[in-house]
């Protein structure tokens, strides 16, 4: 099995490249559905951020994500006891989805906080999604966000430089769809699928 993370900054893009990772006949694990899972009312995540930021982050019994997120996001210490509650329970979900896998898969992590997460995850190739933040933040407005919105979680994640210190390959999304459909289409069939027959 070849374990690789995709990741990149908010509006890079990673989203798109994962579906089209997925149409290459790559298996697909979105990281941002397993912190959802993770605190799932009724989870013991759940339980735990109830007990850290109490009945503020519901909503009719289930948990305001738009809510705790404004917390996090303006506060470092919040930020880091979400992180603290949901990062090994995330691993813990992560290495049980490798588990039941075909041996011989090729698993595409789509990780946004991958650089963040200090790298302790067992990947064997990371790619990174790029995109210069002028054309990150016209993304995320148009998609309804706030000016101060990108801007708070732009400055919660790593750079650009920090996430290409780590990243084997880089996709340039600053063109069409269909250019970025290419370059994953070259990543896959140039180094990811002959990685993994090497692997055998």
């Amino acid at each position: 099995m070849l374990l690789v993370a995709l990741t990149g900054g908010i509006g890079s893009g990673k989203s798109l490249a994962a579906e089209y990772f997925s149409a290459c006949g790559a298996e697909v694990l979105d990281f941002d559905q397993l912190a959802r899972d993770v605190v799932e009312r009724g989870s013991e995540g759940f339980d735990e951020i109830l007990l850290r930021f109490g009945d503020e982050v519901l909503r009719e019994g289930n948990l305001d994500r738009a809510r705790l997120a404004e917390i996090i996001f303006s506060d470092d210490i919040a930020r880091k006891d979400l992180e603290a509650i949901t990062h090994p329970k995330i691993r813990a979900s992560f290495d049980q989805i490798v588990s039941e896998l075909d041996p011989e898969a090729i698993l595409v992590s789509q990780i946004p906080l991958l650089a963040e997460s200090e790298h302790k995850y067992p990947f064997d190739f990371v790619v990174t999604v790029s995109a210069t933040e002028d054309t990150r933040r016209a993304r995320l407005i148009k998609r309804g966000m706030k000016d101060y919105q990108v801007t708070q979680r732009m400055q919660a994640q790593a750079t650009d430089l920090q996430r290409a210190a780590i990243a084997d390959a880089i996709l340039i999304n600053e063109g069409s769809e269909d250019e970025l459909l290419r370059q994953v289409e070259n990543l896959y069939e140039d180094r990811l699928y002959p990685a993994r027959l090497g692997m055998k």
